[in-house]
C-alpha cells in the first residue's frame, strides 16, 4: 500500500498519511466489503483517497510516464497532442489491453498489484503486459503513419 501510494505521489510523508488513511477508511467501512479481493479493494481505497488529494490541491496528472514507457524514444512536439494520441491509441486496443496499460502507467500499480487484484500470478501479468505494449505500439505506429500521409 505504501509503496504504490509512494510511487504516484512521488512524495513519501504524504505516502504515509494516505496509508493511514487507506486503513482507517477499511477499519470504519469493514461491513462494505462484498467479497473478491482483499488487496483490490485495499489498493482502490488508497487510490480514490490519492485522486481526492490530487482534486482538492489541483495537481494535473502527467502523462509524460505513459509516453515514455510506451512510446519509446519518439518526440512529440506539445503536451495537448501527446495526451491526445496517448488517448486515442489506447481506445483502439481491446478492452483487456487498455485496462491492463491504465493500471500499470497511469494509476501505477505494480504487475504485483494488478496480478493480486486480477487473482492471477505476477508472471501472467507480465506476460500480458508484454503483449499489451507491443499491441499498442502497433496502433501508435499505424495511428502516426495514418497521420503522416493526410
Amino acid at each position: 500500500m505504501f509503496g504504490y501510494l509512494a510511487r504516484r505521489s512521488g512524495d513519501r510523508e504524504l505516502a504515509s498519511d494516505l496509508t493511514q488513511e487507506t486503513f482507517v477508511r477499511v477499519a470504519r467501512n469493514l461491513n462494505g466489503f462484498s467479497g473478491g479481493s482483499e488487496t483490490a479493494w485495499l489498493l482502490t481505497i488508497a487510490r480514490n483517497l490519492l485522486i481526492d488529494h490530487w482534486k482538492r490541491r489541483r495537481l494535473p496528472i502527467n502523462d509524460r510516464a505513459l509516453i515514455d514507457a510506451l512510446a519509446g524514444d519518439e518526440q512529440l512536439e506539445d503536451a495537448a497532442t501527446t495526451r491526445l494520441f496517448v488517448h486515442h491509441t489506447l481506445t483502439q486496443l481491446e478492452p483487456r489491453d487498455r485496462r491492463l496499460l491504465t493500471l500499470l502507467y497511469l494509476e501505477g500499480f505494480t504487475t504485483r498489484e494488478v496480478a493480486a487484484m486480477a487473482g492471477t500470478t505476477d508472471g501472467s501479468v507480465r506476460m500480458a503486459a508484454l503483449r499489451a505494449r507491443d499491441a499498442f505500439r502497433v496502433h501508435a505506429a499505424n495511428q502516426h503513419q495514418g497521420s503522416e500521409t493526410t
